[in-house]
């Protein structure tokens, strides 16, 4: 097996590479495992709302911290990827709940800012960075700010600037990359990749984003798709289930599990 230094060193790179890293979001190790398998993988990233929902608990920190830090090691330990995990907020203690996850094989996180006061969404970010120092392994935290997706009626303009700032300081932190969530045009995220640089950025796919090759061609690091791809499976299961019900059965081409 790969030592987590090793995992943790190779996600960083797959972030710095010109070529988009594009990251399907998992919620259990049968769906880590099948995403895994894939051509092309490599990485996986842990979906919180998703995992939440698989142990049905609402997205927002509901899930016990110690029950989300299992059900990532799980996955982590079922695959030789590298693994980020979707964190939150971090549970009430950003640095030791990343010190639990690295302890269980994870190599990179999102954490939220949930649109806290600077100070005090830059010392979460230190503390994270702290917690993959002491455990001697290059954390790939992906700080995430949730100014777009807390916008309310504010100007775009003062948004985009907001979301700069908080950007650029956690990257001074310590942070290799920043997540801002949200569904952009070209001229936001070209205005983004300006302000933290190439390679910096990542971004979630949503319904209605960007294609990837104009993310690729603009400088984003990666893109992911948090609980839509849960949502395409439960969809897939729904409508079978409605076939079944209506006569049907299993659909030709539906795939083994090993």
């Amino acid at each position: 097996m790969t030592s987590s230094a090793d995992k943790a060193s190779t996600l960083l790179k797959l972030h710095e590479a010109p070529e988009l890293l594009k990251v399907v979001n998992v919620w259990d190790v049968i769906s880590a495992k099948v995403v895994a398998e894939l051509d092309g993988t490599r990485a996986l990233a842990t979906a919180s709302h998703s995992i939440a929902a698989s142990y049905g608990y609402a997205d927002g920190e509901n899930i016990p911290v110690d029950l989300m830090i299992e059900a990532v090691g799980r996955i982590a330990a079922a695959t030789d990827l590298p693994v980020s995990a979707d964190l939150e907020a971090g549970y009430g203690d950003p640095g030791e709940t990343v010190r639990k996850a690295i302890d269980v094989g994870i190599v990179g996180a999102n954490l939220e800012d949930q649109a806290k006061p600077l100070g005090d969404a830059v010392a979460a970010v230190e503390a994270v960075v702290k917690a993959g120092e002491s455990a001697g392994v290059q954390f790939v935290l992906n700080a995430r700010t949730d100014v777009f997706v807390k916008a309310g009626d504010r100007a775009p303009e003062d948004v985009l600037a907001d979301a700069i700032e908080r950007g650029k300081a956690f990257l001074d932190a310590g942070a290799p990359v920043v997540f801002v969530p949200g569904k952009f045009d070209e001229r936001t995220v070209a205005a983004l990749v300006e302000a933290l640089g190439p390679q910096k950025l990542t971004l979630i796919s949503l319904p209605g984003s960007l294609p990837l090759e104009t993310l690729e061609r603009l400088g984003v690091a990666r893109v992911s798709f948090g609980p839509w791809s849960q949502r395409v499976a439960l969809t897939a299961l729904s409508n079978f289930a409605a076939d079944v019900i209506a006569g049907g059965g299993i659909p030709d081409g539906t795939r083994p599990l090993n």
